[in-house]
């Protein structure tokens, strides 16, 4: 038998490989959505008629200052989350897991708004969960 044929155990490198892929497809992710939010931040702070759905002068249920900062701190965390991941820090694990929870609450506010982009970032934040959970112990193996 040649070394491709023979059975790897489930804690093997190719395994432990897999999934540390995930999880850095989990960091990259995790950081291009806290920019995006920052960006959306910088938005509702400098420039109001950026989101089309308004009430008002509020969005959903603050107004655009308060939406602006939220999503600022919030993108941060989102960010430093990811780019904490990819340095494997494992703090970093338990806070990604947290802002992806709230990001997936956060984005049933703007489902009837943005329906095709809160239901996108839903998908994105349980792909995140789903890396950084299962099989945690293979892929930190690998890290």
């Amino acid at each position: 038998m040649t070394k491709a044929q023979i059975p790897q155990p489930l804690g093997s490198s190719e395994v432990s490989g897999r999934w540390t892929g995930w999880v850095v497809f989990a960091s990259i992710m995790l950081t291009v959505v806290g920019g995006i939010n920052i960006i959306q931040g910088l938005a509702a702070l400098f420039d109001e008629s950026i989101f089309v759905v308004r009430s008002g002068d509020q969005l959903l249920i603050a107004d655009f200052d308060t939406w602006g900062v939220a999503l600022l701190v919030f993108g941060a965390a989102q960010a430093g989350a990811g780019l904490g991941l990819n340095s494997g820090h494992g703090w970093a694990r338990i806070v990604a897991i947290v802002v992806a929870c709230i990001s997936i609450l956060g984005q049933t506010l703007f489902l009837s708004a943005y329906p095709i982009w809160s239901v996108m970032i839903i998908a994105i934040d349980v792909i995140v969960i789903y890396a950084l959970t299962a099989r945690w112990a293979e892929a930190r193996g690998g890290l």
